[in-house]
């Protein structure tokens, strides 16, 4: 049974940085991609970035150039850095492991208790 624990979310104003982890456990995951997602108020989750299992990246429109995603796979644990951070960026941050193959695909349905972000203006 797939574990997924966020951390190092909170309050900060618009322009500042957060880095957010998450730590996997319950498998090996090194040959999965995994990605964070972000479910603002109202709205429904949407992956934000993710990396494969060979450190391609891939970001959504909205944070491109402001967030960088990485790994460590000897630590199954996922980080996501979030610079010049704004106001649309708050919402309830998670992570996942997905096919390497297919992004749509998770490799369980089981989802974390996520991290806040709020950004002030």
């Amino acid at each position: 049974q797939v574990q997924l624990v966020e951390s190092g979310g909170g309050l900060v104003q618009a322009g500042g940085s957060l880095r957010l982890s998450c730590a996997a456990s319950g498998g090996i995951f090194s040959r999965y991609a995994m990605g964070w997602y972000r479910q603002a108020p109202g709205k429904e989750r949407e992956l934000v970035a993710a990396i494969s299992s060979g450190d391609t990246t891939d970001y959504a429109d909205s944070v491109k150039g402001r967030f960088t995603i990485s790994r460590d796979n000897a630590k199954n644990t996922v980080y996501l850095q979030m610079n010049s951070l704004k106001p649309e960026d708050t919402g309830v941050y998670y992570c996942n492991v997905m096919n390497d193959s297919d992004y749509g695909e998770l490799y369980s349905d089981y989802w974390g208790q996520g991290t806040q972000v709020t950004v002030s203006s």
